[in-house]
Order: C-alpha cells, then structure tokens, then sequence
C-alpha cells in the first residue's frame, strides 16, 4: 500500500439485536476510523457512516448500500476501502469484487499501522506474529491458484496438498519460529525486571488509549524527548526513564504503547511480553484525554485491555463508586486527566468539581505544563501509600546501607548506640515493599 492512496473511510454503525446503538459515539468513531487511515498516509477522500440493521454474512452492508457507495467510489477513483468494523474472509472477498477496490478492515488497519511503526527487533517480531495469526484465516481471499497441487513424495500419502495447504503449513512454521523467539524476549525482559527489583527502584507505567497524551506527560516528568505527536499509536515500542518525584530519589517511568477499542486480540497476544512491564509496575498510571467525547468509553476500554493482560487494577468508576470486576490485584491505578486546556467554561468547571471529589485523579495540560508539578507530588504520595516506620540496627561501617535508606525512604533518625559504638540505631520510613527489599539485601537479626 503506497502512501497517498485514494482511500474511503466507512464506519459501521451496527444496531444490536435489542435495537440500541452502539455505547460510543459514532461521529467520534468516525474521527478516529480516519485517525487510523491517515496514520498510513492515505489520503482520505470520502468518509461515511453506514446504519447496520441487519448483518449481511456475506458483505456486512446491505445490497442497496453497496451499490450507492459502489458508486460513489467509481466517481471520486477511491483505490483502499477502510471498513471500521470486524469482517469475516468472505465478506471482505465479497467488498472488494462489489466495489473494485483493495479493502481492509480495523484489525487490518492497526496491524498496517503497527507494522509501519514497529521500531525495534522485538516490535517487528510482535506485529510479524499478530499479521501472520490474522493471514492463517484468510488465505483464501489471497490465492486464485487454489486447485494447483503439489506432487507428494509417496509416504506422506493422498494425492498430495494444495498450494492453500501448503501456505498455511509455512505460516504455522514461521509463526512457531517466532514466538520462539519471543519467548526469549519475555525471558530477558523477566531477567530486567528481575534486576530492577533488586536495585531497587518502584516501577511506574502509563497506560492509556492511543493519542491521549502519554508521551507528551512522559517527556514533561522525565526531560526526554520521546515522539510525542497528534498521531494514533505514535509509540508502539515501550520506553523507560529514571525519573526524581518529591521525597522518591529515583522512579523508573514506562511509557507503552496505546489502547484502542476492539484492539485485534492477535496484538494483545503478540504485544503480552511488552506490556508484561505494566504486570510488574508499582503504581499504574491511567493517562485519559479528557476533553474527548468519548473520554468514558475509552476508559472503558483500556480497562478491558488491561483486564486480558491479567491486570484488574484498584480503581474506581466515573462516579467515585469501586468497581468490584476491577478491584482483584494489589496494583494500585491512579488517573490523570489530560487535556483540561482544551475545555473552557462550563466543561472545565464541571471535570474540576468531578475531580475534585475523587481522591484518586489528577488534572493536568501535559501540552502546556499546567498541573504536571502537582501531577508529580500525587504520583509521589502513592507510590509512598503505607510507608511505615521501621526500626533498624545497622554496623557503622555499612554505609551502604545507609545510603540506600537515604534513597529509598525517610531517615527520620540515625544515631549511634551508647553502648556498641560499632553500631547504630535508625528509624526509617519504609513501604511494605523496599523493607522487603533491604532484609533481604542486609538481613537484619
């Protein structure tokens, strides 16, 4: 697919057997449809909504439909037909004769996008195995020569395999191959945690749906300069930095890639050992524009994500209310509000006060700097939730001990002890977590 393609954009607006439309807005869905299409540099030329009645097996979209947009198409020379919806095979087969152009359909779309964007070794590997798990099915629409045999060699028995047989047999091959090496991946991403753990600094990750400004606050908390544009999936590859918050000498700070309502579950399970990273965060760290219509949605959505990660954060609903479906895991998830520069009037006043009742939200401009220094002490203040204070006894000549206190917690008081001047007495403000950490680094008897 070469950029500048002549391109339409058709979303389907499918009823559901009870009559309702879809929770989403569907003028927002279109906006992001387009998103996804301009992200591989199509030139967009017609976009559409199309009302679904009826699911059509065969096309999706009912006869009349077809042959108006078939239409429409022919006029403006549209070559890429991006249809926002999930179609079988056979439906695209179908699109594609009835309206004389390629077609693709979401999970297509995201797996083109991923597959432009992916930077690292790792990332290729990933977006390689989700294309090929999506291909498996659709060989059929991607061979004419499906009666083209290939001869046996006797011992195998039957008349031979079909060149479809074959394809499928080679894909199966590669993508063994593949996860293979992902395997290895998810290993020395393991042996990396591992050692964080050890060092050992609190791990926290931004999660969010894509475009929502997770980058941008990423390089406003860490000084970095991550591509951060108005672009859907602008990062795909994960990216960590030391970070210093208020009372916390060292953070490590993960940015990963967005989330996006129904993202194809080839990804999901390709992209597992990368967001593996956020299995083994501190804190979570929920990043929502919430100047978008659909900013509930959303939400919703990566909540879902996270929940076939095996993530079901602490969190709570719009409402302030918990949510017992997300409230199974000891991973804290806090939310910042993104965005507010873009609201005005009553629309700020209104997500203020609904902040302002929530003990578990921060609003913040990560454009413009409004709120991020505030955004910093709130992070801080959870990643410091139940520190107690410990009474330690350390030799005096350990004074790396003591630094590491120094840098991971609160030294209220250090002095030596009157009687073994060789030893000396602290009381240090310490999570469950890093008190952990320093018995096992320095046993204490």
């Amino acid at each position: 697919m070469t950029r500048g393609t002549r391109a339409a954009v058709i979303v389907a607006d499918i009823v559901r057997r009870d009559g309702e439309n879809s929770t989403r807005d569907v003028d927002a869905q279109l906006e992001e449809a387009k998103g996804l299409a301009l992200a591989i540099g199509v030139d967009i030329v017609h976009a559409q909504i199309l009302r679904v009645r009826s699911v059509k097996p065969a096309t999706l979209f009912g006869s009349g439909q077809i042959a108006e947009l078939g239409e429409k198409l022919e006029e403006l020379g549209v070559e890429l037909v991006v249809v926002d919806a999930s179609l079988t095979p056979v439906q695209q087969q179908n699109l594609e004769k009835a309206l004389n152009a390629k077609v693709i359909d979401r999970t297509g779309l995201i797996l083109e996008i991923f597959g432009e964007r992916a930077a690292t070794a790792e990332g290729r590997l990933q977006v390689e195995l989700a294309h090929l798990d999506y291909q498996q099915g659709r060989l059929v629409r991607s061979w004419t020569h499906l009666e083209r045999q290939r001869g046996g060699f006797g011992f195998l028995g039957g008349p031979g395999e079909t060149q479809i047989e074959a394809d499928r047999r080679m894909i199966r091959d590669r993508m063994a191959k593949l996860r293979r090496e992902l395997d290895q991946v998810k290993r020395t991403r393991s042996l990396h945690r591992e050692r964080r753990q050890r060092a050992p600094w609190p791990v926290v990750a931004l999660v969010g749906y894509t475009n929502a400004g997770k980058s941008t606050l990423f390089n406003r908390l860490t000084g970095s300069a991550v591509m951060a544009e108005d672009l859907l999936f602008a990062t795909l590859d994960p990216t960590m930095r030391q970070v210093s918050l208020p009372g916390i000498d060292k953070v490590i700070l993960s940015d990963t890639v967005g989330f996006v309502s129904n993202l194809p579950t080839q990804l999901i399970a390709a992209f597992r050992a990368t967001l593996e990273e956020v299995l083994s965060a501190d804190l979570i760290v929920h990043v929502r524009d919430i100047s978008h219509g659909d900013s509930v949605a959303q939400k919703r959505d990566v909540e879902l994500v996270l929940a076939e990660l095996g993530v079901r954060g602490e969190g709570r609903d719009a409402d302030g209310q918990g949510d017992d479906d997300l409230a199974a895991t000891a991973i804290p998830v806090i939310e910042i509000w993104n965005k507010i520069d873009a609201l005005d009037g009553e629309a700020r006043k209104d997500i203020e006060e609904e902040a302002a009742r929530r003990d578990d939200v921060a609003l913040v401009s990560a454009l413009t700097g409004e709120g991020v220094p505030e955004a910093r002490a709130f992070i801080a203040e959870f990643l410091t939730i139940g520190n107690r204070v410990r009474h330690l006894t350390l030799d005096a000549a350990d004074g790396m001990a003591l630094a590491w206190l120094h840098e991971h917690g609160q030294v209220l008081r250090e002095e030596t002890d009157g009687e073994n001047a060789h030893l000396i007495t602290v009381d240090a403000r310490l999570s469950d977590k890093d008190y952990a950490r320093f018995i096992r680094r320095w046993s204490q008897d």
